[in-house]
């Protein structure tokens, strides 16, 4: 396989943080340690967001002291402000990221914010993290619609996303948070966004609400992106999106990729093993079509 897509698995931060069932610290690092053997690059851990607003992550420490770090692999971690990010510092974090929202509707309901501030809160994460050599994701939300909003103006996606990448994130993520977008304005999303960040600098990411995160991922790939966010066993949705369903599920992902000739690196069976043990600790199905079908064989 000549090209090659880095999956960012996101199931033990965004996954978790919008499951019901909680799940005990032990297991939490176990996650990240499985994920960790399946042959995955990016793993982002925990979030360092106030335990009064996520508390299914308030042991986010814990779980950072917990794991076992392989060589060539990134444990990001999310921080909302300096404080968080002090926070995640003392962890061990070597990498972060930073989020806001396209749709100021849902800044505002989200972080309590316009755009412009909740930016401005990430300067100094931004210069201390230069200065201490430690790299800096960004994440837009609401690429492709809004739930108090509706649509989003491509324009305001552009602004953000370049505005976070001129501050310093080395990668912004595009994220279509409550999972309405369709192929066609997933790729358009895409290639406007691209006029004006390098492609190698952006990352997809999809909820797939109406079905269409592998369609819009493919569809995003091809267009060029060659980074894409997933949650294994497909943990995740959003709290704010009534009837939003998880995260595009990385099983799912990665076949789809490789029976496009792409590679990712990843162990499929490893990683359907992985969702199929997540989806026990939570008490439910997995959400992963493919690791259902691996299961049955």
């Amino acid at each position: 396989m000549g090209e090659f897509v880095r999956i960012v698995e996101v199931s033990p931060r965004d996954g978790l943080q919008n499951e019901a069932a909680g799940l005990a610290t032990a297991d939490k690092i176990a996650l990240v340690d499985r994920l960790s053997a399946t042959g995955l690059r990016s793993i982002e851990v925990t979030s360092f967001v106030s335990p009064k607003w996520v508390p299914q992550l308030a042991d986010a420490a814990e779980v950072m002291a917990g794991i076992a770090r392989r060589p060539g692999v990134s444990y990001p971690v999310l921080v909302p402000n300096e404080q968080g990010y002090e926070r995640a510092r003392a962890a061990g974090a070597d990498e972060v990221a930073v989020f806001t929202a396209a749709s100021e509707a849902f800044n505002r309901r989200n972080v309590n914010a316009t755009i412009d501030a909740s930016i401005e809160r990430f300067a100094p994460v931004l210069a201390r993290a230069r200065a201490d050599g430690v790299r800096v994701r960004g994440y837009v939300s609401t690429v492709l619609g809004c739930p108090y909003q509706g649509q989003v103006p491509l324009a305001d996606v552009v602004r953000v996303a370049r505005r976070l990448h001129a501050m310093g994130c080395y990668e912004v993520s595009l994220g279509d948070t409550i999972g309405v977008g369709t192929p066609r304005q997933a790729r358009a999303m895409l290639l406007a966004v691209a006029a004006e960040v390098p492609m190698a600098a952006l990352a997809v990411h999809f909820h797939d609400t109406y079905g269409q995160a592998l369609a819009n991922v493919a569809a995003c790939v091809e267009a060029g992106v060659r980074v894409a966010d997933a949650a294994v066993a497909g943990t995740g949705g959003c709290p704010y999106a009534r009837g939003a369903s998880g995260n595009v599920a990385s099983e799912d992902l990665v076949y789809m990729l490789h029976g496009m000739g792409i590679g990712t690196g990843v162990d499929l069976d490893a990683l359907a093993e992985t969702g199929r043990w997540l989806a026990a600790r939570l008490g439910r199905p997995t959400g992963s079509r493919v690791g259902r079908a691996l299961e049955a064989r």
